[in-house]
Order: C-alpha cells, then structure tokens, then sequence
C-alpha cells in the first residue's frame, strides 16, 4: 500500500509542475498521469476491485482539493508569469523643447541617452555620431518620446 500512496504523491507532484511550472504537454505532465494510473492499476490488481474503486475515489478527490488549494494559493503567483505593463513611456513636452533650443548631454549618447534640455530631462539621439557627457547639444527634432540632437562645437 506504500507503494501506492507514494507512486500517487509523486503523480500529484509531477501534474503540479506541468500545470504551474511546465505549462503545455510535457514529460512532467505525461510521467504524472501515467505514475498515478500505474498507482490506481496496483491498487486493482492487488487489492482487488472495491479496493480499487476506493483508492480511485480517493485519488480524484484527493486531486480535486491539492488542485483547488494550489490554485488558491499566493505562492504560485510568484511562480506564473505577469504579463501587466506598470511601466510608462516618458514623454516630450513639445511646448517646453524646440528646434534650436540648447541643451547639455546628462549621460553619453551612444547613440542614444539623456540629455537635460530647458530644465527637462529627456531621452536623446544624436544619430551617427557619439556624445560624451556634459557635451553641450542642440535640438534638431522633437519627436513625442525623444529628441535628435548634434554637439555644438
């Protein structure tokens, strides 16, 4: 009877990670059904059918509630993927930066960084070229996440 109730935790086990951790058809998902149906097949062959009916019983509602409380659990949100997006994209206020405005670079544009325009910190790029920082810039475009500059030389 050991054997049985081990060969069932184990399939229990397996079924979790495939649901939770492997999701798809995969080896786990497969080795977990097949543990817990040899189990159930055991318990047929050498306990005989009542018995068998009863460690079947079991086993689905032993299933049903490991399943219900996983799926409760806090724990396996830390294990599944979230897919929300907190993150926002700055922006540039085109009413505060324009053509010709004068800036300074707050990091290197390589060929993208920050640079500090009108008192604003926004993403820029000064394509084809490489910036050091603290280089002074102009403005050449505005465009609504970021902003194309060249050095003043």
């Amino acid at each position: 009877m050991t054997i049985i109730i081990l060969l069932i935790l184990v399939g229990f086990f397996l079924l979790i990670l495939e649901f939770f951790v492997f999701p798809g058809i995969t080896v786990a998902g497969i080795a977990g059904i097949i543990t817990v149906g040899t189990a159930v097949y055991i318990g047929y062959s050498n306990y005989g059918t009542s018995t068998g009916n009863i460690i079947l019983a079991l086993t689905l509602f032993a299933f049903i509630i490991t399943l219900t409380v996983a799926l409760r659990s806090k724990t396996w949100n830390k294990l599944s993927l979230d897919t929300a997006i907190t993150s926002n994209v700055e922006t540039v206020s085109q009413t505060l930066i324009h053509v010709g405005d004068k800036g300074i670079a707050t990091t290197r544009l390589n060929p993208t960084g920050k640079a500090l325009v009108n008192n604003q910190e926004v993403e820029a790029q000064c394509p084809g070229k490489f910036v050091d920082a603290k280089t002074p810039l102009e403005v050449v475009k505005v465009f609504k996440t970021h902003i194309i500059v060249k050095p003043i030389n």
